[in-house]
């Protein structure tokens, strides 16, 4: 990097701007020069020169002072206290850090009015500790970069530009500052939905009267607590992670992915046990409005379904059936005809006992379960010839056909396997069986109390779905929900409360792509606007004091197109600060 002046005559005066520059090679072997910071003018002119004035904040002044900048190898036309000459050749850049994501996260913080939100429930405590920054500060933490708070408060802080931003300084990321932080913000919870959900209203002109619900689980690579009250309990894991304790997220969000509740629960419950829960708990939050239940097969069961028919009004459901109900509705279903709803996919509709079937077929789903079925088979025919040749004892023998069962569950059904009282193994295709899994792959079986639906319709509305599981895959990989670090069950509650505080942003700056820039993700997003650094430039003067001005880059030119694609316009940089001394530099604490 070096500096550029650029000199323009104008009026018969010649002006100096100043850039600071790097070069960068192109193809073709070129080298081309990239402005990274425009510092602006900084004349010698000898006529009005004393015009180009800057409003600079001194250390320990009451207020800004307006100062006039001039090259200390160029003469000064007037002797004023407010002419100040820079030692250009003693330009010094110090201390770059993240800034552009920061300040689109800060954007989105803003555009939610969460500064608001939090501003009247955590107020400043007596030693004027602002809680609501620093639950600012880990909310943009989690969303860009996320880790432990032991690593915001070692590292990740001093190397982003979020004081400058919040306009604190280093308390911001204290580290017990951040776990009692944390212990203020889970009364909060419901507000907090209430709130967004009327921002999003407000925002994108949201609806909620289509609501998702689903759970999943999330592990700990720690001890089993030894309070028998802790949530932390072993389970069915959805992470293949059955050897660590869990706690399990349930979540309803609407089609477009915004978040309405969750709850935290153990990782021992059922998951047909959660949906009562979650009925009365939207019901008391939102009221009783219309709205239709999305939920995958397996969550609510044949007594909640009724009663959520019973109910008055009736709660309006679309969820999947077990395949088990298919072979009770297959021959009422082959009559009916085929129903096209794109390429590859076909659903037909059957009304029975006050409910509406919908038996979909996709192609690419029948390629899908066809190759995991033989390629399953394919492996453990393969493990069986070998166990065959074996002369092992009957017990050995049982236990690694267990293990293969356990391996490839899907061709253990497709398999009659005998154990001979001589120790010998024999084994055979199940070909009725195998008949009828081909006559099943890649068809799934819906129900609903919808009235007068539309079996393509009830279709599309069924895909939604794949939203909650965009949330959980969103949350456990950009937000990374775990590992867990903390231990108190409180604290690992306000834990996932943050990673959804940091999931509202998410799913808003999603929203706007959609209108706005289709095709980008959020992580993209953020990644792109990383770009933008900022850095202190330092500029001594040759009465002993130093002028620093925070700037942030230029951005390149693909990510100025995104900005304006997305309405969004940088703020001012910020004002520069003359100093009597160096300054001291945020460093890692050891």
């Amino acid at each position: 990097m070096f500096l550029r002046c650029n000199q323009r005559r104008k009026d018969g005066k010649v002006h100096r701007y100043w850039s600071l520059v790097e070069n960068r090679r192109v193809s073709g072997g070129r080298v081309v020069q990239r402005p990274l910071l425009y510092l602006g003018e900084i004349n010698n002119s000898q006529h009005e020169a004393w015009r180009k004035t800057i409003e600079v904040f001194e250390a320990d002044a009451p207020r800004s002072q307006t100062l006039a900048l001039f090259p200390d190898d160029g003469a000064v036309p007037v002797d004023d206290a407010s002419v100040v000459r820079i030692r250009l050749a003693e330009l010094r850049i110090e201390r770059p850090r993240q800034w552009g994501a920061c300040w689109l996260a800060c954007t989105l913080y803003d555009q939610l009015e969460l500064d608001q939100f939090w501003q009247a429930r955590l107020p400043p405590s007596r030693k004027g500790t602002r809680w609501d920054l620093i639950l600012q500060a880990l909310t943009v933490y989690r969303l860009i970069d996320p880790g432990s708070e032991w690593r915001l408060h070692r590292e990740w802080y001093v190397k982003s530009a979020l004081g400058d931003l919040l306009g604190a300084g280093y308390e911001l990321a204290e580290i017990h500052k951040l776990y009692t932080c944390l212990d203020r913000l889970l009364p909060h919870k419901r507000a907090l939905f209430d709130h967004l959900t009327r921002r999003w209203k407000d925002l994108f002109n949201a609806t909620y009267d289509v609501l998702l619900y689903d759970l999943t689980s999330s592990y700990f690579e720690s001890a089993p607590p030894e309070d028998p009250h802790d949530k932390r309990k072993y389970g069915y894991s959805r992470d293949k992670r059955s050897d660590c304790t869990q706690v399990i997220v349930a979540l309803v969000i609407t089609p477009a992915g915004f978040p309405l509740a969750y709850e935290v629960l153990s990782g021992n419950v059922l998951d047909h046990r959660t949906l009562r829960l979650f009925l009365r708990k939207i019901e008391r939050q939102y009221g009783k409005a219309r709205r239709v239940w999305l939920m995958d097969r397996g969550i609510p069961t044949e007594a909640v379904l009724a009663q959520m028919r019973q109910s008055d009004p009736p709660v309006q459901y679309l969820v999947g059936t077990p395949k088990g109900r298919l072979s009770a509705l297959e021959a009422a279903l082959v009559d009916r005809p085929w129903q096209a709803v794109r390429d590859g996919v076909q659903v037909k509709l059957l009304v029975h006992e006050g409910e509406t079937y919908v038996l979909a077929c996709s192609q690419n789903r029948v390629a899908k379960e066809r190759a995991m079925r033989r390629r399953q088979l394919k492996r453990l025919w393969t493990r069986l010839q070998k166990l065959q040749t074996m002369r092992l004892p009957q017990d050995r023998l049982w236990m690694k056909l267990g293990a293969a069962q356990r391996q490839w569950p899907a061709g253990w059904r497709l398999v009659r396997v005998e154990v001979t009282t001589a120790g010998k193994l024999r084994f055979t295709l199940n070909r009725d069986k195998l008949r009828q899994v081909r006559r099943r792959e890649g068809r799934y079986l819906l129900r609903t109390n919808l009235p007068d639906a539309d079996p393509v319709q009830l279709w599309e509305l069924y895909m939604c779905l794949v939203q909650v599981e965009e949330a959980f895959r969103t949350l456990k990989g950009d937000l990374a929900l775990r590992p867990f670090w903390h231990q108190l069950e409180q604290r690992i509650e306000a834990h996932i409360f943050v990673a959804f505080h940091a999931y509202a942003l998410h799913v808003t700056l999603r929203q706007r792509l959609k209108e706005l820039a289709p095709g980008l993700t959020s992580r993209a997003v953020l990644e792109k606007l990383r770009s933008i650094p900022m850095v202190d430039v330092h500029l001594p003067t040759t009465d002993g004091r130093e002028i620093v001005l925070p700037r942030y880059t230029q951005p390149d030119p693909e990510v100025a197109l995104l900005l304006e694609r997305l309405h969004l316009t940088l703020p001012a940089q910020p004002p520069p600060r003359l100093t009597a001394q160096k300054e001291l530099i945020p460093h890692t604490p050891m």
